[in-house]
Formats: structure tokens, C-alpha cells, sequence
């Protein structure tokens, strides 16, 4: 049986605030332009509710959308986002690659992200991060948008031994609990002190990690 690290994306490897304004920006303009919004973007409300299923992104910031225009909404983001990636517009917190690098000589990495496929794939194919994560694995890949289930098919499809989750937000944690894995926080620019302390252990650097994990 296998050991692994299994890393969340978004404010964890990659420094989503770097595109996430600018993308967002950009989806308003049009939603505007279509005559669908007439406030201010509501960046500030995305951040507070980062990392959750992208269907609730969308129910929280546009509520008075029809299903249609939140779904016509979120193509449009992810357009932008993806194309800000590829820009490189956005990047990989300090010493991702190092530690990566490190960790992938000892352990099976995967990625479990709420983000959308095509998303992460832009991700690691725009970073070169391909030849670390032996999976990388989507929140499109289950139904009810659990990321606690999406961890379990990542732990069931590897037949994996022992396990961290690495990440910035509660349902990173809950997913490590809801498994029986040991959850590590990320201190860095979405995480929240409240959501840390249910973290097993917390780091504010990711070279920590090479250390950290035995």
C-alpha cells in the first residue's frame, strides 16, 4: 500500500488572487455589458467564500440569476481565469517547485481541487508541474461536489496507505478528518484563522513541508 500527499490547488500550490480579481473583473464587464449586472464586481464576497463548489460561487454572488445565466456566468470566469494562466498572469507560491521536486521522490502526489478541470490541467500544463503529481483529480469527478468524497476517491483509486491533505481551507480539513488522514493548513493569502485551528498542523512556508513530513 501506498503513501501520499494529496495538495489542494487554489491559495495552496498556485497564487489564485493574482488572476482571480482581474478574471472576475473581466466576466462583470461582460455580465454588464449584457445589461445581467449593474453593481460593482463582488470580489471581496468571492474571497470570503473561496474554495467552495463553483455552483455555490455562483448562487452566492449573482442569487437573482436564473440557473442558466450562473452557468453561462461561470463558463465565462473560467475562460478568463484559464486565459490569464496560460498569460501568466498569475503564479506558484514561493518554493512550490522545490518542494514538489523533494516530496515526489518519496511519496505519490496528487492534486484534489474544487477548481474545474480544464482549469487545473491549464495550471500544471503552464507550470510544468505534469511529471509530480502522479493525479490530478477534480471536483467535476463527483456528482454532489463533497470535496471529503473526492479525497476518498482519491485514497480508494490509489489504495493509498497513509495520507496528508495539504490546504488552505475548512473543507480541506474536513476532508483529511472525514478520511482519517492528517490535515496540514496553509497560511497564506485565503486561509483563515477560525478554519486553521481545525487543521492538524499549520505551515506558513511550503518548503516546511520537507521537513515536516517524515
Amino acid at each position: 500500500m501506498n503513501q501520499a500527499i494529496i495538495f489542494d490547488m487554489d491559495g495552496t500550490l498556485f497564487q489564485t488572487n493574482k488572476i482571480l480579481e482581474p478574471a472576475l473583473e473581466a466576466t462583470f464587464d461582460v455580465l454588464r455589458e449584457n445589461g445581467l449586472w449593474d453593481d460593482v464586481t463582488p470580489i471581496n464576497k468571492y474571497r470570503e467564500i473561496m474554495g467552495v463548489p463553483l455552483s455555490v460561487v455562483w448562487e452566492t454572488l449573482c442569487p437573482d440569476f436564473s440557473q442558466d445565466d450562473r452557468e453561462q456566468s461561470n463558463e465565462l470566469f473560467q475562460e478568463k481565469l484559464n486565459e490569464m494562466i496560460r498569460r501568466k498572469k498569475g503564479a506558484l507560491y514561493p518554493h512550490v517547485v522545490m518542494t514538489l521536486q523533494s516530496l515526489s521522490t518519496k511519496y505519490f502526489l496528487f492534486v484534489a481541487s474544487n477548481g474545474y478541470e480544464e482549469y487545473l490541467q491549464t495550471i500544471v500544463d503552464t507550470y510544468d508541474l505534469h511529471h509530480y503529481f502522479k493525479n490530478i483529480y477534480s471536483i467535476q469527478l463527483i456528482p454532489s461536489g463533497n470535496k471529503s468524497e473526492l479525497v476518498k476517491k482519491v485514497v480508494e483509486e490509489n489504495d493509498l496507505a497513509k495520507a496528508w491533505v495539504v490546504g488552505d481551507r475548512l473543507s480541506d480539513f474536513k476532508a483529511a478528518k472525514d478520511n482519517a488522514l492528517t490535515s496540514i493548513g496553509v497560511n497564506f493569502d485565503f486561509a483563515q484563522l477560525d478554519e486553521l485551528k481545525q487543521a492538524d498542523i499549520v505551515i506558513n512556508d511550503m518548503k516546511e513541508l520537507t521537513t515536516l513530513i517524515p
